[in-house]
């Protein structure tokens, strides 16, 4: 028979208390840190002029999310979220958008550096500084570590609202193809195949729109990473139907590299 000693009991009701109020600290935590976190999530598109006579083009498209660093006029993106052509002749121009649903504020910017090979950019705007984001040190990143992104999913439908998701580095990869037919690839994809590079495999979905998105520490915020690309089973479009629950993240290394190109 198994004998319980009353001076235990204080031990027992700390134990059980520990492990009914764990989970709302932890919570909590994650929601501070999002706080401080969103300021400095953007969208990145393009806009034309107020009262631009554009028939029935949008003035405003959000093509994916970037975030703010450095010294608050710097924004950190995809390569692949960049538009190929402007419409010049209408004065459409690249653009970062600041704030959060109608109370957005559109800025105009320029490409200030960009590395095709491992899908990022950096934007410049002039405007006043925006809130910044802290790079963290993504070669002390493990599989199992506890990870947050935050971003526009499906941007041009849900608007200017920063979505969160939660989830964890379940693979540190080489980069990996995804499934779109072997006549797609360019130049700058033979070349990844040729010189991979590891990459962070996350078991959370990112979807159309997070591209750019910062991949930070959940307790800390600092940034270890960018969304780069879903691991879609059939066809692009599939994404939001079958998501595979499989999202590809571009160690914030190379966004250090970059940003040193900015400095000099």
């Amino acid at each position: 028979m198994t004998r319980f000693h009353p001076n235990g009991l204080p031990a027992l009701v700390w134990l059980v208390c520990s492990a009914l109020f764990a989970q709302p600290l932890a919570a909590a935590s994650l929601a501070d840190v999002i706080e401080d976190v969103r300021p400095a999530i953007v969208g990145v598109g393009t806009s034309y002029p107020p009262r631009q006579p554009i028939g029935e083009r949008r003035p405003d498209s959000l093509r994916g999310t970037g975030f703010v660093v450095g010294n608050g006029q710097l924004i950190v993106t995809n390569y692949h979220v960049l538009p190929e052509l402007l419409d010049h002749d209408n004065q459409q121009m690249l653009a970062v958008f600041s704030g959060r649903g109608r109370q957005a504020v559109v800025h105009p910017a320029e490409i200030a550096a960009q590395d095709p090979v491992h899908d990022l950019a950096i934007l410049r705007i002039t405007s006043a500084p925006l809130p910044t984001l802290r790079l963290g040190d993504s070669a002390a990143v493990r599989e199992g570590d506890a990870v947050a992104f935050t971003g526009f999913p499906i941007g041009g439908v849900l608007g200017l609202y920063p979505v969160t998701h939660r989830g964890m580095v379940s693979a540190i990869t080489p980069v990996a193809r995804t499934a779109d037919a072997a006549r797609d690839l360019n130049a700058v994809q033979l070349q990844r195949m040729r010189n991979p590079f590891d990459v962070f495999q996350l078991d959370a979905t990112a979807y159309p729109g997070n591209s750019g998105s910062p991949v930070y520490d959940p307790q800390t915020g600092a940034v270890i990473g960018v969304v780069n690309s879903v691991f879609v089973k059939e066809s692009r479009e599939s994404v939001l139907e079958r998501p595979s629950g499989i999202s590809y993240v571009i160690p914030v290394t190379w966004v250090r590299q970059l940003l040193d190109r900015v400095a000099h």
